[in-house]
C-alpha cells in the first residue's frame, strides 16, 4: 500500500461491498459531484475520502462539514464565507469553505438537512462555479469537486417538496450507495478482529485472545442498526473489559440498566424493553451447527417490525420514529415484508 492509499483502507470481502469499492474506483478520477448514500455507520466519510484521494486531485484539500450540525445562517456563513460586517459579530472577513477547496474536494455530510435556500446557492456552484460572500456584492469562481452524503431518501424528499429536484439531477450523475452491515455477514468477523487488535495495542497489550463461539454467534445474529460504527463500539468496549482474556461477552446497550431513568426513552423506556424482549427469543446460535443466516436475520426483521408496529399502535410515523427509520424506510421494509396492510 502506498503512501497516497493509506488513509484509504476499508475492510470487507463481501461481494456487495467488493463491488462498491469498484463503483467508488470507477468514479474517483472524474471531477464530477457524487451522491453517497447510506445508514448511519456505514462509512460513508470514509468512501468520500478514498474518491479523494483517488482522484487527480488528491493533493489539494479535502474539506468537510456536517450539514445537520448548523443553523441555516451559520452554514451559509461556513459555506460561502463572509465579509466584515456582513452580521452582528462577523468583525473580519472570513473565507467559506467552497473558496478554500478550490481546486479540492469539499464533503458535505448530512446533506438533506439543508434548506432550499442554501440547497439553491449550492446547486449555482455546482453548475457555474460561482458564489458570493455573505455581505459581498463581488462573484466568485472556484473550482471544486463537491461529494455529498446522506441517510435519507432524497428522490421521496424532492417528491414532498423538501429537497431540490435541480440540485438531485445535479448530485445524481453518480450514486454510491452502502450496504448495511447485515447485508455482510462475511465481513463481520474480519471487522471485529481487525477493531478488537487495534483496541489490544491502543491499551498497551501484546496480544488479542480471540472471541468464543457463543460471542461469534451473537455477533452474527444481531442486526447492527449501528452498522460499522457499532460494531466498532461494542468490540473496542469488550476488548477494555475483558483485558487479556478471551471475549465470553457482549454489550451491545450500553444504557441496558435496571436503573435507568424512566425519561431516558419518550416512552418511558418501552424501546428497549420491545428490543430485549424480540432479542430474548433468538434462537442460542452457539448451540447450532448450520443455519440459514439470511433466512434468520430476515425473520428477525419481520418480528420486530410487527412487534413494533403493534407497541405504536400501527401508527407508521411514529413506528418509524421509534426504530430510528425514515418514514421511507419504514414503508420499504414494510413492502419487503408484505405488511402494508396492517
Amino acid at each position: 500500500m502506498t503512501d497516497r492509499e493509506s488513509p484509504l483502507r476499508m475492510i470487507g470481502e463481501a461481494s456487495s461491498f467488493l463491488e462498491m469499492q469498484e463503483h467508488v474506483s470507477l468514479v474517483a478520477p472524474l471531477s464530477k459531484p457524487v451522491l453517497i448514500v447510506g445508514e448511519r455507520g456505514t462509512g460513508k466519510e470514509l468512501v468520500a475520502t478514498r474518491l479523494h484521494h483517488l482522484s487527480s486531485r488528491w493533493e489539494r484539500d479535502f474539506l468537510k462539514l456536517n450539514c445537520a450540525a448548523l443553523s441555516e445562517s451559520l452554514l451559509e456563513a461556513q459555506l460561502f464565507g463572509h465579509e466584515a460586517g456582513a452580521f452582528t459579530g462577523a468583525a473580519k472577513m472570513r473565507r467559506g469553505l467552497f473558496e478554500r477547496a478550490d481546486e479540492g474536494t469539499l464533503f458535505l455530510d448530512e446533506l438533506a438537512n439543508t434548506s432550499m435556500a442554501v440547497q439553491e446557492k449550492i446547486l449555482r456552484v455546482i453548475e457555474y462555479g460561482e458564489f458570493e460572500r455573505l455581505g459581498g456584492a463581488g462573484t466568485l469562481r472556484v473550482d471544486v469537486r463537491l461529494i455529498a452524503a446522506t441517510n435519507e431518501d432524497l428522490p421521496a424528499l424532492a417528491r414532498r417538496g423538501k429537497f431540490r429536484d435541480d440540485l438531485l439531477d445535479r448530485l445524481a450523475f453518480d450514486v454510491i450507495t452502502l450496504p448495511p452491515l447485515r447485508e455482510r455477514a462475511e465481513d463481520i468477523p474480519i471487522l471485529a478482529q481487525h477493531f478488537a487488535v487495534g483496541m489490544v495495542k491502543e491499551m498497551g497489550g501484546e496480544f488479542f485472545a480471540g472471541f468464543n463461539r457463543k460471542v461469534q454467534a451473537a455477533m452474527l445474529s444481531y442486526p447492527w442498526p449501528g452498522n460499522v460504527r457499532e460494531l466498532k463500539n461494542v468490540v473496542e468496549r469488550a476488548v477494555y473489559q475483558h483485558g487479556d482474556k478471551p471475549i465470553k461477552e457482549l454489550v451491545f446497550d450500553p444504557f441496558a440498566s435496571p436503573w435507568r431513568p424512566a425519561s431516558a426513552a419518550p416512552d418511558g423506556g418501552g424501546n428497549g424493553k420491545a428490543a430485549d424482549a424480540i432479542r430474548s427469543e433468538a434462537p442460542d446460535l452457539a448451540q447450532l451447527e448450520q443455519i440459514d443466516f439470511r433466512g434468520h436475520m430476515q425473520d428477525y426483521e419481520r418480528q420486530l417490525l410487527r412487534r413494533a408496529l403493534q407497541q405504536n399502535q400501527f401508527n407508521q410515523r411514529k413506528t418509524a420514529e421509534f426504530l430510528k427509520l425514515s418514514y421511507d424506510q419504514l414503508r420499504g421494509y414494510m413492502r419487503k415484508y408484505d405488511l402494508t396492510a396492517q
